[in-house]
């Protein structure tokens, strides 16, 4: 067969993927991620320096303005100043021709700048490739992301339109400049017709989990807010750590798209890197069960009502992560699709994405099932929580394995549920989506089965009798589970903080919505111990940005408002003494902290620690605000190492740790862990 231009671009086109294999597997020889840039000459620096603060006087400018519309569009323009910022101070620019692109960058800023000091936004009504941005709730920084606008799309009518999310691949110089840059300038790997693709940025290269898997959510909603987007007609796409990325936003949110289609990446965190990185791991015991958080392979019965897609090329390595999931779906009753580019390594062939485009075409037809009559959902974390019209809403114990499969039968005016793991659950049907006779309630039938444990038996089994559907035909129904019966309604108000979705650990879980660093204002009680917290403060503000592409919101311990507590997580370093915030809560915590010992309030026999060599990380329900979290001396807990390979970027950490800090911090740990755990399902010490 020949090959058209078209086609050899399309090759060319492979996703860049840098790693060293074993060279990259030695944790005291960690090379930079991103690298650093070239040198900016005097004249090049001074360009670029006088641009950006001309820019910049341009977007306070627009600050000032009263029009709402002028407000809710600065991101489109500051996302260009904050680019080039980055680029400049933190030497990101890597060849001389990208200074050229952030010329091309700073440009468009400007631009932008002018017509909307005008009243004019033209790029809000523009087709081809439009770059966007908005002000991410983690930590008010703006984030970018691209789109790509079908010349078909009608910007006053009310067609709705099917949109593709591409996920992008491993680019270790892909920070916000050059990514600004190539949406300006490229379409990338996809554009179906008369489609909608949103190219989110992900804050960087972290395979689109914590910070940049909330990054895809916003850019998806900053989206639906400026397009009209047919919502039973979005899928989720990707290739290489783009393919990563789609298969955890396939398993984790499965009621969100009409179809999934990951290419090569990653799916697992053990196999992958045996195999890749030709990495043999050696987890601790909490090391291993977090990797559930993450690990693909154990949520596949998700799938059943998501149509998913799967391509590898014949000769790439990473072809592993398709096939350990197709054997993982297949231990389910699936069977995975799964297309191979024939004599092809990296790459997606053409005859393939030919195929991928057709099935996709075929499914957006018919679009997502809203309320599916059988659903399977597995969780290990109320993180991830909701499937169509089923909710978990507490587990008997997080990290061990959760289930519920759930049919509705209209004929009958039943459900039937098969619950293993789980304590509480919520249906909501929307409007018109009840299939049951309105005049009579709603039977619930439910099993409780053993077989996560290996068996079969079902050890309860119960039958309820649920409300009736509204005259909408909308129902909605909560049942919860006290000593071996379950009950219609919800679990009884308790003053006690209980495990729930959003506040379930672990310490990561904090970095994936708004929060503020909390930096003492006083001396501690051990110097040692002082200036290990405030390293790790250090260490947190200069990696959130690296790694997250983010600023940290730092805020002194007398300067934590009453708002700042309502709305966000506070990240608190120091101690007792030194922390005048952690001083004010440090009794409501499970601990025990004082100059002479430190220890976790487990009871008579709990170990205890000199307080002078030892310091405690946690996570835990702020006891000012319980429905926020309080993180003590602890940012994101994978380090360096980890940004070697997207598959490392998982918690290292789980709710709670001791540190032995005369062991000093390394690209590994904050120093040496002594003890680590995690909380029972009502914060308790277990």
């Amino acid at each position: 067969m020949r090959c058209t231009s078209a086609c050899l671009a399309l090759l060319l086109l492979i996703t860049s993927v840098v790693a060293d294999g074993p060279r990259d597997n030695v944790a005291d020889n960690v090379r930079a991620v991103p690298p650093v840039g070239i040198e900016l000459s005097e004249a090049d620096r001074n360009e670029l320096d006088g641009g950006l603060t001309e820019l910049n006087a341009k977007i306070e400018q627009l600050h000032q303005s009263k029009e709402l519309r002028v407000q809710s569009l600065i991101p489109d323009v500051e996302i260009f100043s904050r680019a080039i910022r980055d680029a400049i101070a933190h030497r990101e620019l890597f060849h001389k021709n990208d200074i050229g692109k952030a010329r091309q960058v700073l440009a468009e800023g400007h631009a932008r700048a002018d017509a909307l000091k005008n009243g004019n936004a033209p790029w809000t009504t523009q087709t081809g490739l439009v770059v966007r941005g908005f002000r991410s709730h983690i930590d008010d920084t703006v984030q970018p992301y691209g789109v790509v606008v079908p010349e078909t799309y009608e910007f006053s009518g009310a067609s709705e339109y099917r949109t593709d999310i591409w996920l992008h691949g491993r680019g270790e110089r892909s920070t916000e400049s050059l990514f600004i840059h190539e949406r300006m300038n490229r379409v990338g790997q996809i554009s179906p017709a008369n489609t909608l693709v949103v190219h989110p940025y992900g804050r960087y290269s972290n395979a689109f989990k914590f910070a940049g898997e909330i990054d895809v959510l916003e850019a998806l909603a900053h989206a639906k807010s400026q397009y009209r987007m047919d919502e039973n007609r979005i899928s989720m796409r990707g290739f290489s750590m783009g393919g990563a990325g789609c298969w955890q936003f396939a398993v984790h949110y499965p009621s969100q798209f009409f179809a999934a289609t990951p290419g090569a990446g990653f799916s697992e965190t053990p196999e992958f890197l045996k195999s890749f990185q030709g990495e043999t791991l050696t987890p601790t015991w909490y090391e291993k069960k977090l990797w559930q958080l993450y690990d693909c392979t154990g949520y596949t019965a998700n799938l059943l009502n998501l149509p998913t897609i799967a391509y590898s090329g014949e000769l790439d390595i990473q072809k592993q992560a398709a096939d350990i999931m197709e054997q993982a779906m297949g231990e389910q009753g699936l069977k995975l699709t799964h297309l191979i580019g024939p004599q092809t390594k990296h790459a997606i062939h053409p005859d393939s994405l030919k195929r991928i485009e057709s099935k996709l075409a075929n499914l957006a037809i018919h679009g997502r099932d809203r309320a599916p009559t059988s659903i399977d959902f597995t969780t290990y974390t109320l993180r991830y929580n909701r499937s169509f019209w089923l909710t978990i809403d507490e587990l008997a114990e997080h990290w061990k394995r959760a289930s519920v499969s759930a049919t509705m039968s209209g004929s009958e005016n039943a459900i039937r549920l098969t619950v293993d793991g789980v304590r509480g659950i919520q249906m909501d049907l929307d409007a018109g989506d009840a299939p049951f006779d309105l005049r009579q309630p709603v039977q619930i039938e439910i099993v409780e089965s053993n077989a996560n444990d290996g068996s079969e038996t079902a050890t309860n089994q119960q039958i309820l009798v649920g409300p009736r559907p509204e005259s909408d035909r909308s129902w909605r129904c909560q049942i919860h589970r006290v000593g071996d019966q379950w009950k219609i309604g919800p679990r009884p108000a308790s003053t006690d903080v209980q495990k729930r979705h959003g506040l379930q650990g672990p310490i990561d879980d904090a970095f994936m919505d708004r929060f503020i660093i909390v930096a003492p204002s006083g001396k501690g009680l051990h110097p040692e111990t002082d200036a290990w917290a405030k390293s790790e403060l250090d260490h947190l503000v200069r990696e959130w940005r690296r790694q997250f592409r983010g600023d940290a919101i730092v805020k002194k311990d007398t300067e934590i408002s009453d708002q700042d507590i309502a709305t966000s997580h506070l990240i608190v370093f120091g101690d007792p003494t030194s922390n005048l915030f952690l001083n004010s809560i440090h009794n409501e915590l499970p601990i025990t902290w004082s100059k002479d010992e430190c220890s976790l309030r487990a009871g008579e026999d709990d170990n205890r620690f000199d307080a002078k060599h030892h310091a405690p990380v946690m996570i835990y329900p702020n006891p000012k605000n319980p429905n926020r979290y309080v993180v003590v001396n602890s940012g994101f807990t994978y380090r360096e190492y980890a940004y070697l390979n997207n598959a490392r970027q998982v918690p290292k950490l789980p709710d709670w740790a001791i540190i032995d800090i005369r062991t000093p911090a390394d690209s590994l740990w904050p120093g040496k862990v002594v003890e680590a755990g995690f909380f029972d399902e009502a914060w308790k010490v277990k």
